[in-house]
């Protein structure tokens, strides 16, 4: 019963990554423009994702603008869409394996030993997926922080990290975990089945005396 609530918990925390990971790469605030030094125009704020680029009034109107070209776009938003949907399909794959390993279905029931190692298959593509998502929104991130800090960005062309960034993070950190989770708590002999043991000679021989 231990195994199984274990699975369970892992199993929700990695579909909620899954969904988190989903929300994460459609929201268009990965990065957002910086108010820090002086002369910074605040009438207006400008988000970018990794689908299009936003820009908020102070009135409360927002308008957003799609990438025209995918091969304009710099290497690090192309690398991180790549990592970010190769971790959304992932996820889904890992939910259906996962789903079949688990205790609480009643697929490959009568063979214990095989349902654990579906379970563990399924909780290490989770983990590969929270791998992805994690290089994905570091590496957006790391260079978030280059732009900002070079001294020849101009002041009104620095972004800091938006929302997506650390949703993305917590999504990758779910996904992780939840894996981890379904991998422990399959662990050990076939999930707790007792060995099968031939039968003695001795005993099948019975009480056969020979001279």
């Amino acid at each position: 019963m231990a195994n199984a609530g274990i699975q369970l918990l892992g199993y929700a925390l990695a579909f909620i990554g899954f969904i988190a990971l989903i929300a994460s790469t459609a929201m268009p605030e990965w990065k957002a423009s910086s108010y820090a030094g002086d002369n910074i125009v605040t009438a207006q704020a400008i988000y970018e994702g990794l689908w299009m680029s936003c820009v908020s009034q102070s009135t409360g109107q927002v308008q957003c603008k799609v990438f025209d070209s995918l091969l304009q776009l710099p290497s690090s938003v192309q690398a991180t869409r790549a990592l970010m949907i190769a971790g959304i399909l992932l996820s889904a794959v890992a939910m259906l394996i996962a789903s079949l390993g688990m205790k609480c279905t009643t697929c490959f029931a009568d063979d214990k030993q095989k349902k654990s190692r579906i379970a563990v298959i399924g909780g290490s593509i989770f983990i590969l997926a929270g791998l992805c998502a994690l290089v994905a929104t570091s590496w957006y991130a790391n260079r978030i922080a280059q732009d900002f800090y070079n001294p020849f960005t101009p002041t009104n062309s620095r972004y800091e990290f938006g929302k997506a960034v650390f949703i993305g993070w917590g999504a990758a950190a779910l996904c992780i975990l939840g894996g981890a989770f379904l991998c422990c708590s399959c662990s050990g002999r076939g999930a707790g089945q007792t060995p099968n043991y031939p039968k003695s000679r001795t005993a099948a021989s019975g009480g056969r005396d020979y001279v």
